[in-house]
């Protein structure tokens, strides 16, 4: 107010106007700011669920995708492959996944939703290694007479059979993760997204 007792309507518009400037410039910096805390675009697609199509997948044929920047192994395992699961039960570790936070689907010996489709990460539970495929039986692939088939961590030996679980007496300690996943039809799959609960 002036001395005369009026207000100074030019002080007073030189205030709202700086304060709106103020305003609009906090505004300005913060809206960089809060958008720097979310997800990127890249980070929210490593974790999105992957959706595989297994159609052409032939039985004892192996395919990889990629979910999470993991390799993750989709198997269809022939009738001679779920054959040797159960006359391994006493050579391996955890023959049921029972000592593991694992989906309850895969606490069976065949360690899968459907017995004949594998759904496993391909990295072992020692030091992180990608193990190879060993599917011949014997020596033909370099393993001891008595192998079944399986898988061969290069890294420090560790061994897994067709339904990811390891040998006892390697460096592994655990069997292959399963990772969450789901059938949306009988070709089709989604991994990283468990829509009954684990």
């Amino acid at each position: 107010m002036s001395k005369e007792g009026k207000v100074d309507c030019g002080r007073r518009r030189l205030v709202v106007a700086t304060a709106a400037v103020g305003g609009a410039g906090a505004l300005a910096a913060l809206v960089p700011f809060l958008s720097s805390m979310l997800p990127s675009e890249r980070a929210k697609a490593a974790g999105a669920p992957v959706e595989v199509d297994i159609g052409n997948l032939e039985s004892g044929q192996m395919m990889t995708v990629e979910w999470r920047g993991k390799p993750v192994w989709i198997i269809n395992r022939s009738k001679d492959m779920l054959d040797t699961l159960p006359k391994l039960a006493d050579a391996v570790v955890d023959p049921k996944s029972e000592k593991t936070m694992q989906p309850e689907y895969c606490k069976n010996e065949t360690r899968s939703i459907k017995p004949n489709i594998l759904v496993a990460v391909g990295i072992c539970t020692h030091l992180g290694c990608s193990p190879s495929s060993k599917f011949k039986k014997g020596a033909d692939e370099g393993m001891g007479g008595d192998w079944l088939g399986g898988f061969l961590c290069p890294c420090h030996g560790s061994t897994f059979d067709f339904a990811g679980r390891v040998y006892k007496s390697k460096p592994a300690p655990d069997n292959l993760e399963v990772p969450p996943h789901t059938y949306l039809t009988d070709t089709r799959i989604l991994i990283g997204e468990d829509k009954k609960g684990a």
